[in-house]
């Protein structure tokens, strides 16, 4: 360790903790970084993961910036450029083209222990960022000046600012002393890579049925990762099943669509919840990710609206930095608190509604008429893909295309 004071210490180093450490130590801040254990290495060898991300377009603008976006697109990823809506009540799909909305793709499905392992590797061998690991936050000492962090292993960092990215249990935020908003779905999804008659084409293919919906994401190999979304206990029950027996209840919800299942690996399901804090910042701290906010995974959402959260945060400080201003300061803190707690409660109370909407019979009629107005119209389809593909008009500038060396010129 080169130092114990920092301009930022970081408390988590998963995807989100790990890029916002990338991206500020690029921009010539001082970075430690605290984690517990160090990411297992991906082996491009094993089978695909179970947990993967469906990755924006601006997403992956933020990873650009954080510099593993082309080693991350180059290994085991593959980008969708259709996305493909049915209703279970069969009704017309509703079909999202990218090269019509002028995007070159709709996202890229990656596994996240390869985004996580990738990242890792960037801060851990550039020399730009300390690493305290395997370690974890003991407690913070809220001060005027600078936050005083004592960490388990007895060591002590200051920083002037901290931020949580210990996700969705962060002791950052218990430390900060803020409530949330939490909302158990009673769900759990169930995901695992599966094999079709026809391999996916590289679309994103999502049924919405009562219980919840059941996505199909493309792999590079043509199979299927899914997310099933389903009443916990229907989902123990899918978990529990025989593999011959689920493939045959799998076949019967997606319908047909690719033909019939004729493989299926291991199966794993994670409960499903909404968490929204009351504020994002206090006393020199800020938080980003799952420590801050966790949103129904509908639309795949999660770790988008974290990876915004860096680059907002990031442009956030970049500025008072160049403006001669405290990056710890109320006036740093408040706008980005505002900012994205704006756009992720969109998000949450959007994918809420949806959810909402799809799940059972009863809404059917309206249903209908929500979707016949998205298919006729260009506009709401064009707004829902730009939110959705992160780059809508509230979107960060590193989230659009700006580099650091632009918000470092101003």
């Amino acid at each position: 360790m080169t130092n114990s004071h920092y301009d930022v210490a970081i408390i988590g180093a998963g995807m989100v903790g790990s890029a916002l450490a990338s991206l500020l130590s690029r921009s010539g801040f001082s970075v430690a970084l605290v984690e517990a254990c160090e990411p297992q290495p991906f082996d491009a060898q094993a089978d695909v993961g179970l947990r993967v991300s469906a990755i924006s377009p601006g997403s992956a603008a933020v990873l650009r910036q954080a510099g593993v976006w082309k080693s991350i697109s180059t290994q085991r990823s593959r980008p969708y450029r259709r996305m493909q809506v049915e209703d279970g009540a069969q009704l017309e799909p509703l079909l999202f083209d990218a090269p019509v909305f002028n995007l070159e793709r709709l996202g890229t499905i990656i596994e996240n222990t390869l985004v996580q392992w990738s990242l890792w590797q960037v801060v851990a061998a550039g020399g730009l960022v300390d690493i305290y690991c395997p370690d974890k936050l003991d407690g913070i000492e809220f001060g005027p000046q600078q936050n005083r962090v004592k960490l388990i292993s007895g060591k002590h960092i200051s920083a002037d600012l901290v931020v949580g990215a210990d996700g969705a249990s962060s002791r950052v935020r218990k430390a900060m002393g803020i409530r949330q908003d939490y909302r158990a779905y009673n769900q759990h999804g169930l995901v695992a890579v599966v094999a079709k008659q026809e391999p996916n084409p590289g679309v994103a293919w999502q049924r919405f049925m009562p219980g919840g919906p059941l996505a199909f994401l493309p792999l590079p190999d043509g199979r299927s990762s899914i997310v099933w979304t389903r009443p916990s206990i229907e989902a123990e029950r899918l978990l529990a099943m025989d593999s011959e027996v689920f493939m045959a209840e799998l076949d019967t919800a997606s319908s047909g669509w690719l033909g019939r299942v004729e493989d299926c690996g291991p199966r794993a399901a994670f409960p499903l919840s909404m968490r929204l804090s009351d504020r994002y910042v206090a006393q020199r701290t800020a938080l980003v990710g799952d420590a801050a906010h966790v949103v129904h995974p509908l639309a795949g959402q999660g770790v988008n609206l974290g990876f915004a959260d860096t680059a907002a945060l990031t442009e956030s400080i970049i500025r008072a930095r160049f403006a001669g201003v405290d990056i710890g300061s109320a006036g740093v803190l408040q706008p980005y608190d505002r900012w994205r707690r704006a756009e992720s409660e969109a998000m949450a109370f959007g994918m809420h509604a949806l959810r909402s909407l799809f799940d059972g019979d009863g809404l059917l009629p309206l249903r209908r008429v929500g979707m016949a107005l998205v298919k006729r119209s260009w506009v709401v389809k064009d707004l829902f893909l730009q939110r959705a593909a992160g780059i809508g008009g509230n979107a960060p500038k590193l989230a659009t295309g700006a580099t650091l060396q632009d918000l470092m010129q101003g």
